[in-house]
């Protein structure tokens, strides 16, 4: 996709990280893998209207899930600890559902199914059980802990997990997050422009 077409509608992703992400869902759609696309973390929506329009150009109609808070970032751990991300803090962020579904009303797209809560109020019911495309995008350990705990049982075995703000001084959750998650598990790790891509390795 050329995602110069269309307008970035916040700058909490760069292009060059929204490439990342598609080019990946891109392969998955290629692979004809079946699961859903979920993504945990989707603010006002500049991603998700994007994996829209990716699937309307593949013409692929599987379910797409969002899942938030709306009400901004949750409150820090000490994980997160950052002397360069003091920026970020418990409520910042904050965007409703409504004006997150107003964006595909304007862009007239068919909007995701939207989840409203918390990651860690969010249960086994609210997750599509098999899942071939996640991007995770909550800012902090806790959440990005909790969103792989959710989505990493639910991959199909070609399924792949896009991760914002990886190896970020800002945001250093992110990282630990995923270092914590995946000890002794047996997965695959790349990564550019700050996205982490994560594949099951099944060498």
């Amino acid at each position: 996709m050329n995602i110069n077409l269309y307008p970035i509608i916040s700058d909490q992703i760069s292009k060059p990280a929204l490439t990342v992400v598609l080019s990946e869902l891109e392969k998955m759609l290629d692979s004809k893998t079946t699961g859903a696309i979920v993504e945990l973390g989707c603010y006002i929506g500049t991603t998700s209207l994007f994996i829209r329009r990716v699937m309307n150009e593949n013409k692929d109609n599987r379910p797409f899930h969002v899942y938030d808070s709306f009400e901004g970032l949750p409150p820090k751990s000490t994980q997160d600890s950052s002397a360069a991300g003091i920026d970020f803090k418990a409520g910042e962020l904050a965007v409703s559902k409504k004006q997150f579904m107003e964006q595909f009303r304007r862009a007239h797209l068919e909007p995701p199914i939207a989840h409203k809560a918390w990651f860690s109020n969010l249960t086994d019911a609210d997750l599509p059980d098999h899942i071939a495309f996640a991007f995770l995008d909550g800012d902090f350990y806790e959440s990005i802990l909790t969103s792989l705990q959710l989505v990493w049982p639910r991959l199909d075995n070609d399924g792949i997990i896009t991760i914002d703000d990886y190896h970020r001084e800002t945001l250093p959750g992110v990282e630990r997050a995923i270092l914590d998650f995946f000890q002794g598990k047996s997965y695959r790790l790349s990564y550019a422009h700050n996205i982490a891509v994560i594949r099951k390795d099944f060498s």
